[in-house]
């Protein structure tokens, strides 16, 4: 018999594993790059796209999007996923205007009204996270299931309260300081303009959330749990990792993480609309959570990815624009990049 002949490993294999590698650890980032180099140098829109203030509304009109994102990350990370952050976020911008204009009739200060009126309402989106998180552990619904009853339930109280029409805020001043207010970054002299650049508040406080959430997922104790029950439930239990308390610990800071994006909305606008505020956001939080690289299955994620997963949807947003796509169209976009973006993760498994 003639012994069987050795297989032969193509040379090509080591260096294939590794662009495998790269791309799955790094692809988001790839796509980050190309967007940015094919906006700013090829497409037709070039110069308005490399526009500093261009720039800096694309990130003010999504950093409500990302704070929701960030949160979003660390619940489906755990092996849950929220619903109803676009109803808790209409539900503290309600609550707030409600509150701050009630304390501005009795006499009280703008600042205090205001800070008094979003702490009330963060504490609300808290509250509402909270219930989520408690019908999913200790309820042990789906969490599919219990989040959709949010998204009906507190959409349904906001409607109500404002009686199905818009809110407006007496703070006007406080508010256009909070929403619009920012800090020059860049003497206008550099960029060819007659003034400095401002940074919003909104674009800061995204990134500061975004920074210690990647702190908090990637290098703390809860990090490390919140990984390994969206990892292995029972793997984590026989570790003695208080399974319940991770996860309702992911919906409360998800439920606290819209509520501060609702009040940014409604500071920027000073007013609400209880039927808009943030209707399908959990459309957008979603995509650029799974873009980011985030795995719908649970068990693996980064929030830097979330952060450019966000940023990817606002630039093609901004392209769809410039190109003067109709704005109906762009939904069917977001959905073609969910699919697309999950399809590539079950490819990689």
């Amino acid at each position: 018999m003639t012994p069987t002949e050795p297989t032969a490993i193509s040379p090509s294999t080591p260096s294939t594993a590794k662009v495998a590698f790269v791309l799955e650890r790094y692809g988001v980032l790839v796509a980050f790059g190309g967007l940015i180099l094919w906006n700013a140098v090829f497409s037709s829109g070039a110069s308005t796209f490399r526009d500093p203030t261009n720039l800096r509304n694309i990130l003010n009109q999504n950093a409500a999007t990302g704070i929701v994102a960030v949160g979003m990350t660390l619940v489906i990370v755990v092996g849950g996923i929220d619903l109803s952050v676009g109803s808790i976020m209409a539900l503290a911008g309600a609550s707030a205007i409600l509150i701050m204009n009630s304390l501005l009739a009795s006499g009280m200060s703008e600042w205090t009204a205001v800070a008094c009126a979003g702490s009330i309402a963060i504490a609300i989106g808290l509250a509402c996270g909270a219930l989520n998180g408690l019908l999913v552990t200790l309820g042990r619904l789906p969490a599919f299931i219990a989040t959709l009853g949010g998204l009906s339930a507190f959409r349904s109280i906001t409607l109500a309260i404002a009686d199905g029409g818009e809110l407006r805020a007496d703070a006007t001043e406080v508010l256009t300081l909070i929403g619009r207010g920012g800090i020059p970054l860049v003497p206008g002299s550099l960029i060819g303009r007659s003034t400095a650049l401002v940074v919003y508040w909104n674009i800061l406080l995204f990134f500061a959330i975004a920074i210690l959430g990647e702190i908090i997922l990637s290098r703390s104790r809860f990090g490390r749990h919140v990984v390994a029950v969206g990892g292995n439930e029972t793997a984590a239990r026989y570790s003695a990792i208080p399974v319940n308390r991770v996860r309702l610990i992911t919906y409360v800071l998800i439920g606290g993480l819209a509520s501060v994006a609702g009040l940014i909305l409604t500071a920027r606008n000073n007013s609400m609309s209880s039927s808009q505020l943030g209707l399908l956001m959990e459309l957008d939080a979603i995509a650029a959570v799974v873009i980011g690289g985030t795995s719908m299955a649970g068990g693996r994620g980064r929030v830097w990815g979330t952060v450019l997963g966000v940023l990817i949807l606002a630039i093609i947003n901004n392209m769809l624009v410039v190109a003067e796509v109709s704005p109906y169209w762009q939904g069917c976009v977001k959905g073609a990049i969910i699919v697309l973006a999950v399809l590539i993760q079950r490819g990689r498994r």
